[in-house]
């Protein structure tokens, strides 16, 4: 993967997981990688396997600064999918421990920044730091939607993460909206309505 040689160090890679889904948080990552601990493999999460992204994610959380921060159902139905994503973002960077000179953010939207930073469409693919966040940011968020399957059985959070698969869709219209689920998306707002999904 290439950076750019020129961005000031430590660099911080920044991604987030989730602004397509039904249901659940926003989840962002930051990652400062060490240079002297090179992590092999980093891509956009999506073109890994759940396995390898489960061993890249250990592996990442042994060798790098990281952080993740979130926005909550209630704060993407609140300020809309964008704003909830670029605060995760800020959240995410303020909580690492090593505060960095520059942050690389995956997209065309920069967060508000402690330090410069350039948002690079596809970053996920082509910054390491940023494939990184991608999967930490990833690993993080379908564990937390596993776990969320439980709590709201019926839903199939296990399966499809909360992303609008037509199980989803079914499962919406069968039992309604939990929780989990974000009031200010089409088809839920439908169905709060009294419409369909």
């Amino acid at each position: 993967m290439n950076e750019a040689a020129d961005w000031p160090r430590p660099l911080a890679g920044v991604d987030e997981v989730g602004r397509g889904p039904l249901a659940g948080p926003v989840v962002a990552a930051a990652v400062i990688l060490d240079p002297a601990r090179p992590v092999e493999g980093l891509t956009d999460s999506k073109r890994l396997t759940a396995r390898r992204r489960e061993a890249l994610a250990t592996t990442i959380r042994e060798s790098t600064v990281w952080a993740l921060g979130r926005a909550e159902v209630e704060e993407i139905d609140r300020l809309n999918i964008h704003g909830a994503t670029l605060l995760a973002m800020e959240r995410a960077v303020a909580a690492l421990e090593q505060q960095p000179a520059f942050c690389a953010v995956d997209g065309r939207h920069l967060p508000i920044l402690p330090c410069p930073g350039e948002a690079v469409v596809g970053g996920d693919g082509s910054v390491a730091a940023i494939g990184a966040a991608s999967i930490l940011a990833k690993v993080a968020r379908d564990a937390e939607m596993v776990a969320a399957a439980v709590d709201f059985p019926g839903y199939g959070f296990d399966g499809h993460k909360g992303y609008p698969s037509a199980a989803h869709r079914a499962a919406l219209e069968e039992l309604g909206p939990c929780p989990l689920h974000r009031r200010s998306f089409a088809p839920v707002r439908r169905l709060v309505e009294g419409g369909a999904a």
